[in-house]
């Protein structure tokens, strides 16, 4: 002990002793039994990059010196990585401008006033069998970071084959220094973090944002490449499963859906937590019309979205310079979005009510007002896709309710609709044609900010679906009296066409689908319908042929509309009309898909049905077609 206080240390063994103190402390800390979270890491790590600047500005107070300048360099190196990690990557890349002109300066070079490339190559050079060598390979993989972390590919491209040959020569050309060993050993300073270790990093996420930005281009074949060489280097599980993904989206657009399949199936089996994964893999099902598949896919999808491990950041390490910090690019970003949870599970409703499962399309719409009413009680998110707004989901739950032969139910929620909506409404709309303004023009807000034409065909839609209900009850006093009320309400609403008055909305109105006039209109052909329906069940056949001629002008498509006017005409003796009637309503070819429809806006199940063969058999009973 005597003898070691009778010789003090030097000044660069004591720089070298704070600077190993630091990288200890920093990694008792991440080590540590104790988690922590974010926040205390982001204190910690600015502690420690304070600690790491005030050194470097204590060695760089003196003139450069060749026997210092690696005891610099690795401070540099350090205070560079700290800066980095907390995004501060102007500040980094000033940092290493500052000491790589230091660099220059002890080897007797000019300053290089040129692009990084040429810079790059010409400092490499200037250092090359010298011991700055490593040190100078080592700031070269933080410049390299930086370039990545902002986005600079097309730097990275004109510097890449000397960029990817730093792991070979970080293996066999430097000392191992680079172990970050739990004790300070002799008098060689530590580093914060291996570079070795932050090539491989490097590598891989540099393979996949280019692959990302190739595919955003157009340039499939090109991503597919540099993808497939990523997949066999080392690295985290999860990045190894962004190449199969990115591989199998490059696929997908090379439309080979089945190997792109493949390349989602590995994602998963590398990493079970990508979910990118299971959605992209439901939307190839749905594009090869598998609808069980993609039923299978979406439930799955949505279990896990649900899961604790889903809501975390998928790319967190131990690493300072993680790989969440490199991959900012946007097309990477837009390639790896998937929809939330709740979006996800009204697709799994509605793909289930369309195709067959009630059951369970009713659970999961119940399930899906349940959870938007538990977040509405800590302020709605934003749902990215946006979810229809909660009067529709309240039609939709309730149509598919319906479909499953619970009319009381259904009923609940078509009368909760109409409570909350009914008394905003106006005594009167007027709608524009399409074409002279888009959508969200046309529609009149109130003061309130509500949207009051999509209320009235909210409103609507609830006294069509309870008319419906007491329908499928066999309560035609009651249908009634609900489908007048929707007819009621929407007869409020005027067309408009510029230059003018109000109008009958014109055939090119009513073919846009989606569009409000179209819903509109197509409201007043089924509740035209269900009312005539249900006044033939009561023998009005008069007042039933009236407004399944109405329901006919108003929605030309409807087939229930079409062939109880028919059975109408029949029974009234106007056997000609009828067959004429009747033939019509088979030619009809334009219906839309049922996918593309509201639930609530689809020809109902619950009317009483004709037999088309019986009907076809009477119109042979007629013999050869005359005029009427």
């Amino acid at each position: 002990m005597s003898n070691k206080m009778s010789h003090p240390l030097s000044l660069s063994d004591r720089w070298i002793q704070e600077n190993n103190e630091l990288v200890n402390k920093w990694k008792h800390q991440e080590g540590g039994g104790d988690a922590l979270d974010r926040d205390q890491i982001l204190t910690h790590l600015r502690a420690c990059s304070s600690e790491f600047h005030k050194l470097l500005r204590k060695i760089q107070g003196i003139p450069p010196l060749a026997d210092h300048t690696q005891l610099e360099l690795t401070v540099v190196y350090n205070a560079c990585v700290s800066s980095a990690a907390q995004s501060q990557f102007s500040e980094a890349e000033l940092l290493l401008t500052q000491a790589t002109e230091r660099v220059l300066q002890v080897t007797g070079h000019d300053p290089v006033a040129s692009d990084h490339p040429v810079f790059w190559r010409t400092l490499l050079k200037s250092v090359e069998s010298t011991a700055l060598n490593s040190c100078v390979l080592y700031l070269l993989c933080l410049q390299w970071a930086i370039w990545l972390a902002t986005c600079q590919l097309k730097t990275i491209q004109g510097f890449q084959d000397e960029l990817f040959s730093l792991s070979e020569t970080l293996s066999a050309g430097v000392r191992d220094d680079m172990k970050m060993k739990s004790e300070a050993g002799g008098n060689i300073p530590l580093l914060l973090m291996n570079p070795r270790r932050l090539v491989e990093l490097l590598q891989i996420c540099t393979f996949i944002v280019q692959g990302a930005e190739s595919l955003s281009e157009g340039r499939s074949s090109d991503a597919l490449t540099g993808l497939q060489t990523a997949s066999s280097l080392p690295a985290p599980r999860t990045l190894i499963a962004y190449t199969h993904l990115l591989s199998g989206s490059c696929l997908t657009h090379m439309s080979r859906p089945q190997m792109a399949l493949q390349c989602y199936r590995k994602a998963l089996e590398t990493d079970s937590q990508c979910v990118c994964s299971l959605y992209q893999s439901m939307l190839i099902y749905r594009q090869l019309g598998n609808t069980q598949a993609e039923i299978q896919a979406l439930r799955l999808l949505h279990s896990t979205l649900m899961l604790p491990s889903a809501t975390e950041p998928a790319l967190a390490t131990t690493d300072l310079l993680s790989p969440s910090l490199l991959l900012c690019s946007q097309s990477l970003s837009y390639l790896l979005s998937v929809p939330s949870a709740l979006s996800v599970l009204h697709n799994l409703a509605l793909k289930c009510v369309l195709h067959g499962r009630l059951s369970e399309g009713v659970e999961c719409y119940l399930d899906l007002l349940a959870a938007l009413h538990s977040e509405d009680q800590h302020g709605v998110q934003a749902e990215v896709p946006p979810l229809p707004k909660l009067p529709a989901l309240y039609l939709e739950a309730g149509a598919a309710l319906l479909m499953a032969r619970r009319p009381a139910d259904c009923m609940a929620l078509c009368d909760e609709v109409i409570s909350t909506t009914l008394e905003l409404l106006p005594e009167k709309l007027v709608l524009e044609e399409p074409e002279e303004k888009s959508e969200a023009e046309t529609r009149a807000v109130c003061s309130e900010g509500e949207d009051r034409v999509g209320m009235l065909l909210w409103v609507g839609a609830a006294y069509l679906l309870q008319g419906h209900c007491h329908t499928h009850l066999t309560d035609w006093k009651q249908a009634v009296t609900h489908y007048t009320r929707c007819i009621n309400l929407l007869v409020k609403v005027r067309f408009k066409k510029r230059g003018f008055p109000p109008q009958i909305p014109s055939a090119d109105m009513v073919s846009k689908q989606g569009t409000d006039v179209y819903i509109l209109q197509r409201l007043k052909g089924l509740s035209l319908a269900g009312r005539g329906i249900s006044f033939t069940q009561t023998d009005q056949l008069r007042e039933a042929l009236r407004d399944l001629q109405l329901s006919l002008q108003a929605f030309p498509d409807c087939v229930s509309a079409g062939l109880w006017c028919g059975e109408v005409l029949w029974r009234l003796g106007r056997r000609r009309e009828a067959a004429a009637c009747w033939e019509k309503t088979w030619s009809v070819t334009t219906q839309p898909s049922v996918e593309s429809l509201c639930l609530y806006l689809q020809e109902p199940q619950s009317c009483p049905l004709l037999d088309s063969t019986e009907l076809r058999h009477r119109i042979q009973e007629l013999g050869p077609t005359m005029s009427a």
